[in-house]
């Protein structure tokens, strides 16, 4: 395994036995300065590994700070949708490169790549992809010479000759910084090649080559130039084709030495000598190392990315990067910049009482989170591929793409709100420039619109910020676009089925929303019209509460706001079929569907507790809290909770809101034992965009943004004893308490600031500030927070000593009528 404990499955050692070996994930000194504990719990082989695309996280060990807008990871497998650059079970590498695949489902954008090799007299420049490969040198133990870490990464090559490269990265937002130390075993020439344009593959049909135009050009110390490559070209709306075909991903790879005549160009195979610059298919060029008095040569390469020109990647290099003597110029300088951006976010976290794998799991989850959304801005500008124009920016403007909404709105954004809330003003007004740039909010943007998923929560986004006090961004432009979700059709609404990934199409935004939706006496999007149909209306209804929420706070009339209310309460029991307990996707005639059809990544079950805005009334449909608890204990007992799916992430903590809080408390601890550990595998679901890490992070942190838009955290059951975070614009911290955590999974009590908290809610407001949350733990089953008659109705009594308080005695098989009832308070829905 690892260099650090690690929960070991059998699938994991299967593959620790037949293609990889450890890797270690701590930086070495000088490169693990500042010192910072946090850091080094942060083990980015996390959600790696797997021989399936969903059958790991599909995260990289890449090095950038937060938010980087180029990635830079070690290459070992083509990258296309369902592939990423690096897989931690396969031992050779293709090269390095600057990635901008914000997820595994999702394709790669203007790559640039940097290729080491030596070349031996009488032999040719290996540029094919395969026949570039280098194997990882193992060590005496067998292990890789590898080291993984937010700030630098290393790995040691076999040349192919008898000698070795040594690899070293680091990179900045936009600079990727790499120095290559060559050993060969005689006189052969150590080489870099630079790809510009590689065969591109298309969908996750590996077959499926395309071959984009990119450009190359030698001059000086550089060779610059840019890739037109972006794979997600087929499913952008048809009308942005266009203004998206423009898009260029430039670069700059700048190196410490004069490149003169040993410099050349090669195209789909040719060399080029002579030549100083070329455009097409199938490009790059390389360059010799100086001739050395010693075998061993040493490269130092920086290069600058942009989205705006080949200048800019320059100019990104002069500011982020720039030339500098000695020590001040050198890859240790840079992993130290690196890692203390880093170590300023997570540092501001510390945990006691968790064990070291938790504290794996936990911090690197952090870091997960703070990778999405990218930012796309430079120097005061920033490219829009909605327009194919480049725009200004005020004064500390920023523009951000990666938005993997459909996912990220239902915790990840709850947390960036909460722990880096100074970015979000940022990020919600490049989502208003996006709107103003192309006439929809974002879904899935990928430098632009993808029509990825379904819903239009970037609704859900804006009212939230709004809600939980963000300021920074125009308000008036966000209700104008929020509107235009709730109340515009795409177009050729009857016609267009919007299927997933469909090519050829316009904006998909809210399909459905003319044809039967919004048509009085019906109110769901039809089954036999449009694809997803089940799971478009009931995120189309908690978008329309979200865009009430929005409203509300604005001040909107009361015509409007009662408009979306009704609409986001009525429209989700539409679908609700009586005779089976169970959502269905009907038809446009009204006729049920059938129960396995219109769901996106979930089914009849997830979907069925999928009323995060109205859960008082789900529970009415299913029959009241007992009967209710009885149907999510069928759910999770009965093997339908899929947690590798974001559907699934809020059912847990449904117990609680029917007053069976302590089942929640038993079911996110099973979960998290489930589906998070340190090792590759260590994610059970794709990671998107952070929304994994980050329901584990508030689970552990004790709570979890079921109704994102309620301002509300359901309580869950702490996993650790103390979790102190310092917030942002408060020198109070944000303390949660819980003594004997590891061992004792149910809540005694409750106390906010001192304050008796009775029912298992938290208001954001009580903590954005920080605050003392004290969780009193035990080791049994307690009172609090659980409804009398649903312990009751499942046979639970509690024994009443003369003078002693209320305990809980355990399961028996008659119970005493309770006294205490405790159920949300549904009139906190503003009707």
């Amino acid at each position: 395994m690892f260099r650090r404990r690690c929960r070991q499955s059998a699938l994991l050692l299967l593959l620790l036995a037949q293609k990889a070996s450890p890797t270690e994930i701590h930086a070495p000194p000088p490169f693990n300065v500042p010192q910072s504990p946090a850091l080094d719990h942060v083990n980015l082989l996390i959600g790696n590994g797997g021989d399936t695309p969903n059958g790991s996280g599909g995260m990289i060990p890449s090095t950038s700070p937060p938010f980087g807008m180029t990635r830079w990871v070690a290459q070992t497998q083509a990258s296309y949708v369902s592939a990423t650059p690096y897989n931690w079970t396969l031992n050779k590498v293709h090269g390095f490169v600057g990635t901008r695949q914000p997820a595994i489902w999702m394709g790669e954008s203007g790559l640039v790549g940097v290729v080491p090799g030596v070349l031996p007299q009488g032999g040719e420049v290996k540029v094919g992809f395969d026949e570039r490969a280098l194997n990882i040198v193992l060590d005496d133990q067998g292990e890789k010479n590898e080291v993984v870490s937010v700030g630098y990464y290393s790995v040691v090559l076999d040349d192919g000759h008898g000698g070795t490269v040594l690899v070293e990265q680091s990179a900045t937002s936009r600079v990727g910084h790499l120095r290559f130390t060559f050993s060969p075993s005689s006189d052969n020439r150590p080489y870099i090649f630079i790809e510009a344009a590689r065969p591109s593959i298309l969908t996750s049909t590996s077959t499926n080559v395309s071959y984009p135009s990119g450009f190359v050009s030698i001059d000086g110390r550089e060779i610059c130039g840019y890739s037109s490559e972006r794979q997600d070209w087929i499913i952008t709306p048809i009308s942005q084709s266009d203004e998206a075909a423009g898009f260029k991903g430039y670069f700059c790879a700048r190196f410490d030495f004069q490149l003169q005549e040993q410099s050349v160009i090669i195209q789909n195979g040719t060399t080029h000598h002579g030549q100083k610059n070329a455009e097409g298919p199938l490009l790059g060029a390389y360059t010799f190392a100086p001739t050395s008095s010693s075998r061993h040569s040493m490269i130092d390469l920086r290069v600058g990315t942009s989205f705006i020109s080949v200048d800019q990647a320059r100019a990104n290099i002069d500011d982020e990067i720039p030339d500098s003597p000695g020590a001040e110029g050198s890859l240790e300088t840079t992993a130290k910049r690196v890692r203390s951006a880093w170590a300023s976010q997570v540092d501001r976290i510390t945990i006691d009482g968790a064990s070291d794998e938790e504290k794996d799991v936990f911090f690197t989850g952090v870091v997960h989170t703070l990778q999405y959304p990218s930012e796309q801005h430079e120097q005061g500008r920033y490219y829009s591929g909605y327009d194919n124009t480049i725009h200004p920016l005020e004064d500390g403007g920023e523009s951000y793409t990666g938005y993997s909404i459909w996912d990220t709105f239902r915790a990840q954004w709850a947390w960036t709100i909460l722990f880096v809330p100074d970015r979000v003003p940022g990020m919600v007004q490049s989502m208003l420039a996006d709107y103003q740039q192309s006439g929809w909010l974002p879904m899935w943007k990928n430098i632009v619109e993808t029509n990825i998923m379904v819903g239009t929560h970037a609704d859900s986004l804006i009212a939230e910020a709004v809600l939980k006090g963000i300021t920074g961004f125009d308000r008036n432009l966000a209700w104008e676009a929020v509107w235009k979700d709730a109340t515009t059709p795409p177009q050729r609404d009857w016609e267009v089925v919007y299927a997933d990934r469909e090519e050829h199409v316009d904006y998909e935004v809210r399909a459905g929303l003319s044809s039967v939706y919004n048509v009085p006496g019906k109110g769901w999007v039809a089954d036999d019209i449009h694809s997803e149909s089940a799971s478009r209306t009931l995120d189309y209804a908690y978008d329309d509460y979200a865009a009430y929420v929005l409203a509300r706070e604005l001040g909107k009339p009361a015509n409007v706001t009662n408009f979306l209310l009704e609409r986001a309460l009525r429209a989700p029991f539409t679908l609700f079929n009586d005779a089976t307990g169970f959502m269905e996707a009907r038809n446009a005639d009204g006729s049920w569907a059938g129960e396995d059809n219109g769901w996106t990544e979930g089914d009849k079950w997830a979907y069925s507790f999928d009323v995060v805005h109205d859960v008082p009334e789900l529970i009415k449909r299913r029959g009241g809290n007992l009967s209710f608890v009885r149907s999510l204990d069928e759910h999770f007992d009965g093997g339908h909770n899929e947690h590798s799916n974001e559907p699934s992430h809020h059912i847990p903590y449904l117990y609680a809101m029917a007053g069976a809080a302590y089942k929640t408390q038993e079911r996110v601890r099973e979960i998290a034992k489930e589906n998070y550990n340190n090792s590759p595998t260590g994610l059970s679901g794709n990671e998107d965009c952070g929304q994994m890490s980050a329901w584990y992070i508030f689970s552990a942190m004790g709570f979890y943004p079921v109704n994102p838009v309620s301002g509300e955290y359901i309580v869950g059951s702490p996993f650790f004893e103390d979790i102190f975070i310092t917030l942002q614009g408060t020198s109070k911290k944000l303390h949660i308490s819980a003594p004997g955590a590891l061992t004792k999974p149910y809540i005694k009590s409750l106390t906010l600031n001192g304050e008796k908290v009775p029912v298992p809610i938290i208001r954001h407001e009580q903590i954005a500030h920080g605050a003392e949350v004290v969780f009193e733990m035990s080791d049994r089953v307690e009172r609090w927070g659980n409804d009398g008659a649903v312990l009751e109705g499942l046979g639970l009594r509690f024994n009443k000593q003369a003078g002693a308080q209320e305990t809980f005695e355990g399961w028996v098989d008659s119970a005493s009528k309770a006294t205490e009832k405790i159920s949300l308070d549904r009139n906190r829905i503003e009707l």
